[in-house]
């Protein structure tokens, strides 16, 4: 036993000299060579589109002509996902949102990035410029993506008014139709859903005290669980495919549901009578950043994606198609893209400040004296919640 002790002692001394030794810095790349011919992307559905969903959707095709890098996407539902992703490795790239993005940089999963390489960088939003989802001591960890807002989807032919409020999908009550919301309503399944809950009592709840979704002390924490336990019992499913959930709206009779804008375009393209907006109370949303893989066969490909990736028509197509918005402003007014002219402004371009962007809770916190309840708590009771305990 003291054998097998001391081996871990010394394995873990190992790993933690490997960590020290890969000094941020020295991890930049520092200049471009030849094209791998090849780059593995991993993605949020209906971020990285070839054509193969739809014609018009296409922001790959033209890359790889451009530069003989042949690309190959693999979708994931959830930022726990694609940090387990990541970690198995076989990546390049990865779109991911701010409550992935710093365990990635803490496992060592991505590595830091040039910008002076990636001469589109000098077009990005300055809100989003040095973010700290995706920037540690000065040195950045990618290059923003998308932006956007986690909206309440509801059917108009149930609501003829939209509701404003999220207590349609968090406590029991009666439709504009005379029924109940009871099992027809859903709810992300992803842990950081519990934040959305956390805002709802945040605006409704002042006496709980709480500031920040993501900075939750155990009392507060356990209101929260109270919560979300009582949603279960309405909720026809938690929903984790886009795809999926735009069948649930079209076939399952589910009438409210937080969702992405994305999967409101793709039901409205289908003519279904469903719509979006932002309850009174705000909403939870992401900011993505694109990191490359601290283990990429395929760097050079990559780099030119990610200067790619930041060209207005680019940044354009991207935002219309998924209904986020582009981290370049100037693409908010890109003649034939898939835009609209006033895409920006329905998709929440201008409420940025208004928008509780997701992160990993940590036990240091600014609003509650670091003592907030850490993500692993947030991962099991969350899980527990959604098994019935």
């Amino acid at each position: 036993m003291r054998t097998r002790w001391f081996m871990a002692v010394i394995c873990l001394a190992m790993l933690t000299g490997l960590a020290l030794a890969q000094l941020p810095a020295s991890r930049a790349k520092q200049s471009l060579g030849p094209n791998e011919g090849q780059l593995n992307i991993l993605a949020w559905p209906g971020y990285v589109e070839n054509g193969s969903t739809d014609k018009s959707a296409d922001w790959v095709t033209g890359f790889e002509k451009e530069t003989g890098c042949k690309v190959t996407v693999k979708v994931f539902g959830s930022s726990d996902e694609a940090v387990r992703l990541m970690n198995q490795g076989g990546y390049d790239l990865v779109t991911a949102s701010g409550d992935a993005t710093q365990r990635l940089i803490a496992g060592n999963v991505v590595a830091p990035i040039n910008w002076n390489l990636i001469p589109n960088t000098r077009n990005i939003d300055r809100r989003l410029l040095n973010a700290p989802w995706y920037v540690v001591n000065g040195v950045r960890y990618g290059v923003p993506y998308q932006f956007g807002v986690n909206v309440l989807a509801y059917n108009t032919n149930v609501f003829k008014t939209p509701p404003d409020s999220w207590k349609v999908v968090f406590e029991e009550m009666t439709l504009p139709d005379g029924k109940s919301n009871k099992g027809r309503v859903q709810a992300y399944y992803g842990p950081i859903y519990v934040a959305d809950a956390a805002l709802y009592l945040m605006r409704t709840r002042p006496e709980l005290g709480i500031k920040d979704p993501y900075e939750l002390n155990e009392r507060q924490y356990q209101e929260v669980l109270k919560l979300l336990r009582q949603q279960r019992t309405l909720l026809q499913r938690y929903w984790n495919d886009a795809n999926a959930q735009v069948q649930d709206f079209t076939n399952e009779g589910v009438v409210a549901s937080t969702t992405w804008i994305f999967q409101v375009n793709t039901l409205k393209a289908n003519k279904r009578p469903i719509d979006w907006v932002v309850p009174k109370e705000g909403a939870t949303g992401w900011a993505d950043t694109t990191m490359l893989a601290a283990n990429s066969k395929n760097s050079n490909c990559a780099y030119r994606w990610l200067n790619w990736q930041l060209t207005n028509k680019v940044q354009a197509d991207i935002a219309g198609w998924f209904g986020s918005n582009p981290v370049v402003p100037a693409a908010c007014n890109t003649p034939g893209s898939l835009l609209p002219a006033d895409g920006c402004k329905n998709q929440g371009f201008n409420d940025f400040d208004k928008i509780f962007f997701w992160r990993t809770p940590t036990v240091q916190c600014r609003t509650q004296n670091n003592q907030c309840v850490p993500y692993s708590r947030w991962v099991s009771d969350y899980i527990a919640i959604q098994g019935g305990r």
